[in-house]
């Protein structure tokens, strides 16, 4: 009886398995799995025979599968506030696994994923277990027929009733006694795969529709101008709303603010929608690049896989050198030739000899540098479009430097004061408030370097763009919206037309401004930079 009680248990623990965090509750541990008992019933029907066993281990793998998925649901919802999709997001394992190895080290690393597939194992083996001991009970035929038939019956009509497939009588819905949220998780993800690749298919029709393809001639009014694209790691609405965050990012902002002015530099502010939060940052920079919104990695591959004219097109035919500084790639990116750059600098171009700040390659500061000195420096050259990936603001946010002056940074070393100080990530992640604590300064030492780029090149100012790319994690950005900041930085003229989008004069963005889609910003640096 002991056995039974404890495999009913174990059935009971990995059925009612949430797949969010606000569900992780002790109330959860009430919900009634009504996948439960038609499942015991089948293993009882069937029994210890043969055809018994094989259905035991194809119902093993079933639950395996889907709480696997569950799993995987728990972890995107932390990071990106979404769901698990089987489609598009499997490569998140192999950067997920890259993003562990560089914030605790690769010893730790493996330690944490050999437990993880330990643990997946014995829950298997202990399914294998608790389904084999059922099996040998005995009982009259007809009652497990009856236990599967109604059990079945009302798992069905919990999950129509859960996802609206139909309206169950008042009555009958408050009287159902759990839910079926395993098998219902199951289904979704199959309707999810269906959903899809239909709009997968939808999105390949849009990307060869081009209002701008039939405009011209664009980027006149820079008239010879650089225009510089600033992404800031995990920069958004969370530095004007979150009080942890507030004084110190808009206190800087507003200092930033001052200086600029006071060097005769224009700056207007407004809201931009990322397509999602807490990381893939290159379907931030994707979007703005193709005028697409590429909320997913299936929309991002079938991008490269279109005809679709990018801002650094329309860039090189208006004559200018289209150039990626991408301090985040330690290899190759050979997607980057669909985009249209002339060059692309990843961090092994960029020259930086200093210790690594864990994750992070190298500081902003030296990026900036790297910028000018590869780039900007040279003379004559034809004007440049710049996209800046920033990383100092890039999670785990341990160690963060401080700016040095600008004719010291040298090939980096100067930074190992700092990269070799403080605790390691696995010591800070213990302790959430520490977590954002690091991220508030983290962010704050990327504004900071931007706006002593823009105060040193006052003199003859760049159009700077300079935006977030996404929110970090929701238990670090502590909002539930997807909205980033959007700087305009330069001569006053050229800022000046940025009004008619409504955004508001200086570094800080009027909270009630709506917020426009990110994939806008492509088309609206067209049409609002060319006559």
């Amino acid at each position: 009886m002991i056995r039974l009680a404890l495999a009913f248990v174990l059935l009971w623990m990995v059925l009612i398995q949430p797949n969010h965090p606000a569900a992780m509750t002790w109330g959860a541990l009430g919900m009634v799995p009504l996948e439960l008992p038609p499942l015991l019933a089948v293993v009882v029907l069937l029994g210890d025979s043969r055809s018994g066993r094989v259905v035991r281990g194809v119902l093993v793998a079933v639950i395996m599968s889907i709480g696997t998925l569950k799993l995987a649901d728990f972890g995107t919802f932390i990071a990106f506030n979404r769901s698990f999709n089987l489609l598009v997001d499997l490569h998140l394992v192999a950067a997920g696994w890259e993003l562990l190895k560089g914030s605790v080290g690769l010893v730790l690393a493996y330690t944490l994923g050999v437990g993880a597939m330990l643990a997946l194992g014995l829950i298997a083996a202990g399914l294998w277990w608790a389904m084999g001991v059922w099996a040998r009970v005995s009982l009259p035929r007809v009652v497990p027929t009856v236990v599967l038939v109604a059990g079945a019956a009302l798992a069905v009509a919990e999950i129509g009733q859960a996802r609206r497939a139909w309206s169950l009588p008042p009555a009958l819905a408050e009287v159902i006694p759990g839910a079926a949220f395993t098998a219902r998780v199951g289904l979704e993800r199959v309707v999810q795969l269906r959903e899809t690749r239909a709009d997968l298919a939808q999105f390949r029709t849009l990307a060869r529709t081009d209002p701008m393809l039939d405009e011209g001639p664009l980027f006149d009014l820079l008239d010879g101008r650089d225009l510089i694209l600033i992404y800031v790691e995990s920069y958004g609405r969370s530095s004007f709303e979150n009080p942890l965050y507030i004084p110190t990012h808009t206190g800087t902002l507003r200092d930033i603010e001052a200086q600029l002015e006071a060097e005769g530099l224009g700056m207007r502010s407004g809201w931009l929608t990322a397509p999602m939060v807490g990381g893939q940052s290159w379907l931030a920079h994707g979007s703005v690049a193709t005028g697409l919104w590429l909320d997913t990695q299936a929309r991002y591959r079938a991008i490269l896989a279109s005809p679709r004219r990018t801002l650094q097109h329309f860039a090189q035919e208006a004559g200018m050198r289209t150039v990626a500084i991408k301090p985040a790639h330690v290899f190759a990116w050979p997607e980057g030739d669909f985009f249209g750059f002339d060059v692309i600098h990843n961090a092994p171009d960029l020259g930086y000899e200093g210790e690594r700040f864990n994750w992070v390659t190298m500081p902003d500061q030296f990026t900036f540098k790297a910028l000018e000195r590869l780039e900007m420096d040279h003379s004559p050259r034809p004007p440049i479009l710049a996209q800046v990936a920033l990383v100092s603001s890039h999670a785990p946010w341990v160690p963060i430097p401080e700016l040095v002056e600008w004719e010291e940074i040298g090939d980096g070393t100067i930074f190992n004061q700092w990269a070799l100080s403080g605790d390691p990530p696995e010591v800070v992640w213990r302790d959430h408030d520490r977590v954002r604590d690091q991220f508030r300064l983290a962010v704050d030492y990327s504004l900071q370097v931007v706006g002593a780029w823009a105060e040193r090149h006052a003199e003859n100012p760049p159009l700077m763009v300079v935006l977030g790319d996404h929110e970090p994690a929701r238990f670090v950005s502590g909002v539930d919206g997807f909205d980033v900041p959007v700087h305009i930085i330069g001569p006053p003229d050229l800022v000046a037309r940025f009004e008619s989008l409504g955004w508001t004069e200086g570094l800080i963005p009027d909270p009630a401004i709506p917020a426009r889609p990110m994939s806008d910003l492509r088309d609206d640096l067209l049409r609002l930079l060319s006559r």
